[in-house]
């Protein structure tokens, strides 16, 4: 059985955006470019309507291939159980009202009992200041907070 993994919206935006004149960030491009091509096949990759809310979002011709990226991937489904986790993520004050939808990231992989959660957006979801908050939250409800990573942390692995 392959480990379950759950893509968070930075992953396809990195993949379909022009490549950035920043090294860092044109470099985190490639990274999730060759974690796609040639690592992908070995997850079972999920996302969630808040993920293809967000890729639907921008330029019509960048959210498209954000959605072609996307397309045949499960959708994971909203449940009670991760509505409240994401309103203590937020009423917590761990997550920032205008981040929500990173809330709901966090918390549907959590109750979908993702293994691992991919993502560049490392001020509110792979954020070491936050993660051991996010992680109690998500333990004081019974669920495992899915280990969140970057594509060039998961080539590590």
């Amino acid at each position: 059985m392959k480990p379950r993994l759950y893509l968070e919206t930075t992953i396809p935006s990195y993949l379909v955006a022009r490549r950035s004149a920043l090294a860092r960030i044109c470099t985190d491009q490639q990274t999730t470019q060759d974690w796609w091509d040639f690592h992908r096949h070995e997850y079972d990759l999920f996302v969630s309507p808040v993920v293809m809310r967000e890729a639907a979002n921008g330029d019509a011709e960048f959210a498209g291939k954000r959605l072609d990226v996307l397309a045949g991937i499960p959708q994971l489904a909203d449940t009670p159980e991760s509505d409240t986790l994401a309103d203590r993520l937020l009423t917590g004050g761990i997550i920032p009202p205008k981040a929500a939808p990173d809330a709901f990231h966090l918390a549907l992989a959590a109750v979908h009992r993702m293994e691992y959660l991919l993502t560049w957006n490392c001020a509110h979801i792979h954020n070491l200041k936050l993660e051991r908050r996010i992680t109690a939250v998500c333990r004081s409800m019974g669920f495992e907070c899915p280990l969140i990573c970057s594509p060039a942390e998961l080539l590590e692995v």
